[in-house]
């Protein structure tokens, strides 16, 4: 009797401790579904407003111990994780995810939503958080903009093929989209202003907007959207992100638009490294 009264304490006790870790972990991921949702829209951070992000992608490496101290790029290095940036954020007090990421909207805005960052770790232990951002090395070998232009046109129409949801929009699979020269300049050239002014917005440094930039390139179109994205090494990486993205996966599946032109630009000096820029037109 004794020795089966052991055993079934000894079986309820792995069991709570299990039930612990999954209750843990499902907390950490509701996090990062939280992050990730608030990135996807317009918000208000340190007085200004902030552009729809694709969301962070989970990585095992970035999960440090939320208890743990000592330099994060030495933890970083021994979790193998190539990194050129990183922040860590640690909060202490908030019992479930819902009231950590009111801490964060509350403290930590303009770290959640710098554009730059790609990658996302959480832990936490009782009531102590670690959140840690993070980019990685560029380790896509790009050929010029042109080129890449087009693979991303390749990897657009292979989205558009298929019908799917964009947030709360349907959208049926779309007509495949053809090169616009003029759309290519206009994307080359806010890709490459973002790179050298080390910003990351639709609207450029002089005010104009994917319109402006479309017409001066020599685009008559009658509509006119745009994606951009950051700190992302090759065209899939970059569609994988829109799609995940409502409103940018609305712009991408929009049947209106039959035309797009695409480019990348890097500056190593610039935060997220690398931009990219697809401009939709309809003729």
């Amino acid at each position: 009797m004794r020795a089966m009264s052991f055993l079934s304490c000894f079986a309820a006790l792995w069991l709570g401790l299990v039930a612990s870790a999954a209750a843990v972990a499902a907390e950490e991921a509701q996090l990062v579904e939280a992050i990730n949702v608030y990135r996807s829209e317009v918000q208000r951070c340190a007085g200004r407003a902030s552009e729809p992000l694709p969301p962070l992608a989970p990585d095992s490496r970035l999960v440090l111990s939320a208890g743990g101290v000592g330099d994060l790029q030495q933890a970083l290095a021994g979790t193998g994780y190539p990194m050129v940036n990183v922040q860590a954020i640690s909060l202490s007090g908030p019992r479930d995810a819902q009231s950590a990421m009111k801490a964060l909207r509350e403290t930590f805005c303009q770290v959640v939503l710098d554009p730059q960052f790609v990658d996302i770790g959480v832990s936490r232990q009782d009531r102590d958080w670690r959140i840690v951002l993070a980019r990685p090395l560029l380790t896509g070998r790009l050929g010029d903009w042109q080129a890449e232009g087009q693979q991303l046109l390749e990897q657009l129409n292979t989205a558009r093929a298929q019908a799917r949801q964009c947030g709360g929009q349907s959208f049926s699979a779309a007509a495949p989209l053809t090169w616009n020269a003029a759309l290519g300049s206009a994307a080359e050239s806010h890709s490459r202003a973002m790179a050298n002014g080390n910003f990351f917005d639709h609207r450029d440094r002089d005010g104009r907007t994917p319109g402006d930039r479309a017409e001066l390139a020599g685009y008559n179109g009658r509509q006119i959207g745009e994606n951009i994205a950051a700190g992302l090494d090759t065209a899939r990486k970059v569609v994988d992100g829109w799609l995940a993205s409502p409103g940018h996966c609305a712009v991408l599946m929009n049947p209106q638009f039959s035309e797009v032109g695409a480019a990348y630009a890097v500056d190593p000096k610039s935060d997220a490294g690398i931009y990219w820029t697809a401009v939709f037109g309809t003729p």
